[in-house]
Parts: C-alpha cells; structure tokens; sequence
C-alpha cells in the first residue's frame, strides 16, 4: 500500500509541474504560448496512453514501464512545449530536469528507467506533430517591405473605425482597444460606432476623409470588419492598417501585426507590404471579396464547431470533434467544379496557400502568391464518410481519395441542385447566382506591417 501511495504522490507532482506550467502559459494571452500549452498538453495524453497500454499492471513488482509512467508525462509536456516554442519550452525544462534529477539522488528511480520516459514523452510529443504540425516562428510576410507606404507620426492622416463588438483577443495590450489606439496615435481620427450605426457607411465615410487627406484607413476588429475595411481602401487606392481587435485575427496573424502595437510601429514608420484579395464573382453580377478563405458545404459549420472547443481541448481534438458532428447533421452538395459535375461534403478555396497540407490549414508563409488553394471533400465515392472521419484520426488524410487538392489562379463553380450556404472569411451567406468564378485581384491592397518582426519570439 506504501509503494502505491507513493507512486501516486510521485504521478501527482509531475502532473503539478506540467499542469502549473500549462496553466501559466495559457494566462500569458499569447498566441504562440497557448499553442504550446495545449501541444504540451496533447503530447501528455498520448504518453499515458503508451504508458498504460504498454505497462504490466498486473505485476506487483514496478518495472521500467511503470517508473517510466511516472516520468512520461512531465517529459512529453516540456518535450511538446519546446517542439512549438522553444523559448518557452526553456523555461519549463529546469522544472522536468529539477524532478528528475531529485528522484535518481534519492533512489526512487533507476537512471535507465528515466530514460525510458523521456524517450516516450519526446516520442509522444513528435507525434502530435502528425496531426497538428508546429507552426513556424515566422511572420508571413517576412521579406522586406515591398511597397512604401506613408508614415504618419502620431497617426496623423489616419483614419479608424473601432468594431467593438468583434471579440477583444488581442489580450493585455490595454482594457479597451479604442482608448489603447487613441493613447499611442494621439492624431488620428477614430471612430467608434454607435449603436443604430453601419460599420460599412462609417468605413466607406472614413475612407474617403482619408483619401482627401492624403492618408491612410484603419480598422480594429475581426476578420469581417477587416474584409469590409479592405474593400474600401482597395477601391480607393487607400494604404489599410489591420489592427487585431477580434477572437481569431487569423488574417492580421499571417500579416504579421500580432498587437496592436505591431500595427502602431508599422503606421509610424511607414512600413508595409502588398497583398492578394480573393474574389467570387458571378459573371455579370455582383462580387464578394475574400482575405482569407471561401467554401461551400459543410466547412463553415466545421470551423465554427471547431473554434468553440479549441481553445478547451486543443485544435486537432475539436477538429475530430466537430467533423463529427456536422458529418453526421450535415448532407452533400452537388455542384459542377470546372463544367464537371461533382458531389462535395466541401470544398474550401483559400487566398493563398495556406499550411499544413491536407484538412487543416492554418497559416500562409506569403500573401502575393497570385494562387488560390484548393481543397475538397469528395462525398461520391464508397463510405466517403467514414474514411474521411478515419483519415483524419490516423493522419494519412493527405494520402486519402476523398480529399483533392490544387493550386490555381481560377476556379468556375455552377450549383446543380440545392441551395449550399457560401462562406467568405468565416460570413456565411446563401449563394447570389447559379454561377460562380473564383480568382484574385493580384497585389492589390497595400497594408502596414512593421518591418522587424521579432513578436514571434515573445
């Protein structure tokens, strides 16, 4: 009974030492820490699985895959911390190596048997890799400014719209996004909408005070108020500063304005870069712009099922979770990709090409790529349902015949039965014509990103 007790005593300080870390990581409000946490966190769970499923419970005397269960875990923590950011990873390993080292001095643990955690820790993390590879510490427009744009000390000659009601992610920057901006361009024009007011009419009356100013436009929000921004200031040939006010930001993290005051020091220094705008047109009607990504299908239902999980039990685990469901609520559309008829679950369209390969792109290493990137569900052949389910689970999903994927500067899209629900930058809409063409209005929307940019490594 003494030698179980203990044991547990031993399991529980470990899990103390990665847990606190977790934990403390998670509070930071960064985005690459909270990655490594819940990578950390993931490479855990997988090593007590190896752990149990391999150990010997029945026998009474503990051998090396028992002391090594005691071990697994803490190694596979700092082992996934270090895997996704290194720079905090090395603030966890004094903690792993402290316990470990205090466990052979006092003769609990055989040197060899702590090798064998570590082992499957570090083996465990690796394999989180599988299914949600490490996202690179690099910004994505990475090279050097590639189109001057105006600096406006103080923010003079700038023009913002504020959303607040996009979701406030940028963290601990300041209590409130528009007294933050107000304080550190203490000449710029913001304007907060009030209730009653449209976002579009303030951004498009912003826009034009800009333009006879010889300015520049600003907007702080989500990825919808960015979109809406960035449709103004391409139509008037305006300079755009993307602030990151909303939940996700995902278009002004691959920009590169981590903060608020990334976007800050981009404006007063007049640094900037040129992007791609998706578009989705039909031919001789209207057309809907895109920043980051278009789909049709099931897709827009799976991302929303996936971000309200995300951030309690990690990005792959809410991704398993959320095909899932809409797998099971959801239903096919048929539509003619190209003049061939087609039966998808879904198909997504990104501006860019975005990474990791296969189900679940994350992130564009650069915005002025001219490309778009294509990647659909095909719901037509045997059991397309299961195996897509269970390639995504085993990660071969790239190696899989439901998925197709291509890089092309166009795309004609005809709706053959049905009424498919369309989604730009996460708005989901119901589709305006029979007929669609995708393609990119190519380097057409200049946009400030500061030039140094070390907020990776934070």
């Amino acid at each position: 009974m003494r030698r179980r007790e203990t044991g547990w005593r031993r399991i529980a300080a470990g899990g103390l030492l990665w847990g606190g870390a977790a934990a403390a990581l998670g509070a930071t409000g960064n985005r690459t820490a909270r990655r490594a946490a819940l990578r950390g966190v993931g490479a855990v769970a997988l090593a007590v699985a190896v752990t149990r499923a391999l150990g010997h419970p029945a026998t009474r005397k503990a051998g090396p895959l028992e002391a090594a269960g005691h071990v697994a875990p803490t190694a596979a923590f700092t082992a996934g911390v270090l895997l996704e950011a290194p720079r905090y990873g090395l603030l966890v390993v004094p903690g792993t190596a402290a316990l470990a080292m205090a466990r052979v001095r006092s003769g609990v643990r055989h040197p060899g048997d702590l090798a064998v955690g570590v082992a499957i820790g570090v083996g465990a993390a690796a394999l989180t890799a599988r299914w949600w590879p490490v996202k690179p510490e690099t910004a994505a427009a990475a090279a050097p400014p590639r189109r001057p744009a105006a600096a406006l000390p103080g923010g003079a000659g700038l023009h913002i719209v504020v959303n607040p009601s996009s979701g406030l992610s940028w963290s601990a920057d300041a209590p409130d996004a528009s007294e933050y901006l107000r304080a550190a361009l203490p000449k710029a024009e913001i304007t907060v909408p009030q209730e009653g007011q449209d976002l579009t009419e303030l951004l498009e009356q912003a826009g034009r005070r800009a333009k006879e100013q010889g300015g520049a436009l600003g907007a702080c929000g989500g990825d919808g108020t960015i979109n809406a921004a960035t449709e103004v200031a391409a139509r008037l040939g305006l300079p755009l500063a993307v602030f990151p006010g909303g939940t996700f930001n995902h278009f002004a993290v691959d920009l590169g304005n981590q903060s608020l005051d990334d976007a800050v020091r981009a404006v007063q220094g007049g640094d900037a870069v040129v992007a791609d705008l998706g578009r989705a047109r039909a031919p001789g009607g209207p057309e809907q712009l895109f920043l980051n990504t278009f789909s049709l299908g099931v897709y827009s239902d799976l991302v929303g099922a996936r971000e309200k999980l995300e951030k309690r039990i990690g990005k792959w685990p809410a991704l398993v979770v959320g095909l899932a469901k809409v797998l099971a609520d959801g239903s096919p559309v048929d539509i003619s990709v190209n003049g061939r008829p087609k039966r998808l679950w879904l198909l997504f369209a990104g501006n860019g090409i975005y990474h990791p390969a296969g189900f679940a792109p994350t992130y564009r290493t650069q915005l002025d790529d001219g490309l778009l990137d294509v990647r659909a569900v095909d719901a037509g052949t045997p059991l397309a349902r299961t195996r897509l389910l269970l390639a995504v689970l085993t990660g071969t999903l790239h190696n899989s015949r439901v998925l197709t994927t291509a890089q092309v500067r166009s795309l004609r899209l005809e709706v053959l039965h049905g009424d498919p629900r369309f989604s730009y930058d996460g708005e989901v809409t119901r589709v305006a014509a029979p007929r669609l063409v995708l393609d990119k209005l190519t380097r057409a929307v200049t946009l400030y990103r500061p030039a140094q940019q070390d907020q990776w490594l934070r």
